[in-house]
C-alpha cells in the first residue's frame, strides 16, 4: 500500500575546510571503557567542575537533575515485543523513555557518587535484558534498533562493572535483538532501492552497529560500522550525507532540501558516531578533509537563517517490483531559527577545543541553545528522544593541549568476540560526591508525531512529500521511505 505525508520546514548552515591530523585507530580487540560518548576523563571533569560550582557545568547539571527521566524513583516498564510503526500496536514509546531514564540516571550518579541513581539504571537495564525479545512493526522497526541500540549501548557502558548488573545479559539482547536489525538495513535497505530512505536511517544504525561492537569488544562491528560511514552505499556514508563542498568552505547537507528538523537530527547522529570512534582512537571527525566540520557549519548557519547555496539534488525511491519514482530537492528548505536539538555543544567543543579550529557558527548555535537539555526536554514525542543530548554539562572542555588533541585514549580493559563480557569498574571518578538526597517525530513515518512535537516546541511544519510502502503481514516488505 502506498501513502504519502510527510513534513517540511527548514535549517541552514556553512563550513570551514581544515585537514585534521586525528587519533591513531586502537589496537584490534583493544577497547577504552567506558569508552563511548563519554570516558572516564569527561566524567571526572563533570564530578569535578560540578562540585566546584563551575559554569556552564552547573546550569547543565541543573538542566539534568530537573528533568523527570534523571529521578531515582523510576520504575522500568519493559515489553517482550516492542513495536514501531503505524499499523501495529505501537509501544516505543514505552522503551524510549526508559532508556533515557537509565542514561540520566547513570550520568547522574557519575556526577555526583549517589548510588540510588546508579541503581536505578541498572535496574531499568537489567529488566529489558530480562524481558525484551524483538522488535517489530514497519519499516519504522529499523529507526527502533538504531536509535534506540546506540542510545541503550551508551546508557549500559555507564553502568558496566556496577554491582548487580548483568552486562553479559544486557549484552545478548543487544546482540540478538538490536544488531540483527541494523546490521540488515544497512546491508538490504529493507529491499527497496538503496537511496529511497534518507541518511538518518542509515546514521542511526551506523551509531547502533557501532556501539554495540564498543560495548561487546567486538572488533568486526566496529570496523564494519567505519567502513560504513566512510564508503557505504547508502545516503547515511558521509559523502553522500554531504554531497556538496563549495569552494568556500561550505559542504551541503543533502536534507537540507527537505526540512530543518531531518538535518538537526542527522547532524547529531553523525556527531554522535563521530564521537563514539574518537573515543575508541578512531578519527572520523577529520575524515576527507574533516567533512563533518564542513557540513555541520552548513547546518548551523543555515539554521540560524543564512542564506546558503544548495545543489539540486535527485533521488530513486521505492522498491524494486513494488514501485520506483525520483524525487529532486532544489534549493535549501526554509528554517526556523527557533527549532532547538541538543546537539551543538560537542560538536562545537570537538572541533574547537579539541582541535583548535574555527567554527564560527558552530560556536554561535551552541551559545543560543545552551545549556542543553536531553530527552524529555525537547517535546513529548519520539522526536524529542532521539539524542541523549546534555552537550553543555559532558562536553564542555578547555582548549587541548597539542598531545591531547591527536592522543588515541588509554584502554582501561581489553578483550575481543562477538560477546565480550570484560567489565571496567563503573565507580564514578574520586572528587564526586552527592549533591543532594534521591530524588511529528522526526524520525517516524506516523502522521500524529509531528504535529505534536512542533505544537510542543513552537515550530512551524508543513505537511507533504513522505513515502511510505506499508508492510502487510510478516513476510511482506515495506520500502517506506522516511
Amino acid at each position: 500500500m502506498l501513502k504519502i505525508a510527510g513534513a517540511a520546514a527548514g535549517a541552514a548552515g556553512a563550513g570551514t575546510a581544515v585537514a585534521a591530523a586525528g587519533p591513531a585507530s586502537a589496537a584490534a580487540g583493544v577497547f577504552a571503557h567506558p569508552g563511548m560518548l563519554h570516558t572516564r576523563a569527561d566524567l571526572a571533569r563533570m564530578a569535578a567542575k560540578v562540585k566546584a560550582g563551575a559554569q556552564p557545568y552547573t546550569a547543565g547539571f541543573a538542566k539534568l537533575t530537573a528533568n523527570r527521566h534523571a529521578q531515582s524513583t523510576w520504575t522500568a516498564n519493559p515489553q517482550a515485543t516492542v513495536y514501531r510503526g503505524s499499523g501495529t500496536p505501537e509501544n516505543y514509546a514505552t522503551l524510549y523513555n526508559d532508556v533515557h531514564a537509565a542514561y540520566q540516571n547513570a550520568l547522574r550518579w557519575h556526577v555526583t557518587g549517589d548510588t540510588a541513581h546508579a541503581d536505578t539504571a541498572r535496574d531499568i537495564l537489567n529488566a529489558w535484558s530480562a524481558k525484551l525479545t524483538k522488535l517489530d512493526g514497519s519499516a519504522d522497526r529499523f529507526l527502533a534498533s538504531g536509535l534506540y541500540g546506540y542510545q541503550f549501548a551508551n546508557a549500559a557502558e555507564l553502568v558496566r562493572g556496577h554491582d548487580g548488573f548483568e552486562l553479559a545479559r544486557f549484552q545478548k539482547m543487544m546482540l540478538n535483538v538490536f544488531h540483527p536489525l541494523s546490521e540488515d538495513f544497512l546491508a538490504n535497505h529493507n529491499g527497496a532501492y538503496v537511496t529511497n530512505y534518507w541518511a538518518n536511517w542509515d546514521l542511526t544504525n551506523i551509531a547502533s552497529v557501532l556501539a554495540i561492537g564498543i560495548l561487546c569488544d567486538d572488533r568486526a562491528k566496529v570496523d564494519r560500522a567505519v567502513a560504513y560511514f566512510k564508503h557505504g552505499a547508502g545516503m547515511g556514508s558521509v559523502k553522500n550525507a554531504i554531497p556538496v563542498v563549495h569552494s568556500d568552505g561550505l559542504a551541503e547537507w543533502a536534507e537540507a532540501g527537505r526540512d530543518q528538523g531531518h538535518a538537526l537530527l542527522g547532524v547529531g547522529l553523525m556527531g554522535t558516531i563521530c564521537e563514539m570512534a574518537w573515543n575508541q582512537g578512531i578519527d572520523l571527525y577529520g575524515y576527507d578533509d574533516s567533512r563533518f566540520l564542513k557540513g555541520a557549519q552548513y547546518v548551523a548557519k543555515w539554521s540560524m537563517g543564512g542564506d546558503m547555496p544548495y545543489t539540486s539534488y535527485t533521488r530513486k525511491k521505492g522498491a524494486p517490483g513494488i514501485w520506483s519514482g525520483t524525487e529532486t530537492a532544489s534549493q535549501a528548505a526554509a528554517v526556523d531559527p527557533a527549532m532547538a536539538r541538543p546537539i551543538w555543544a560537542m560538536i562545537a567543543n570537538h572541533y574547537t577545543k579539541r582541535r583548535g579550529l574555527d567554527a564560527q557558527y558552530l560556536t554561535r548555535i551552541a551559545a543560543r541553545f545552551a545549556p542543553e537539555g536531553g530527552g524529555g526536554d525537547y517535546g513529548p514525542n519520539s522526536g524529542g528522544y532521539d539524542q541523549l543530548g546534555f552537550g553543555t554539562l559532558a562536553f564542555t572542555r578547555a582548549r587541548a593541549t597539542v598531545v591531547e588533541a591527536t592522543a588515541s585514549p588509554t584502554p582501561s580493559t581489553a578483550a575481543s568476540g562477538a560477546s565480550g563480557s570484560g567489565a571496567a569498574s563503573a565507580a564514578p571518578s574520586a572528587g564526586a560526591s552527592p549533591q543532594g538526597g534521591r530524588s511529528g517525530d522526526l524520525a517516524a513515518t506516523g502522521s500524529s508525531d509531528l504535529p505534536a512535537w512542533t505544537a510542543a516546541t513552537g515550530v512551524a511544519a508543513l505537511a507533504g512529500g513522505l513515502l511510505l510502502l506499508r508492510r502487510r503481514g510478516r513476510v511482506r516488505r515495506d520500502a517506506e521511505q522516511e
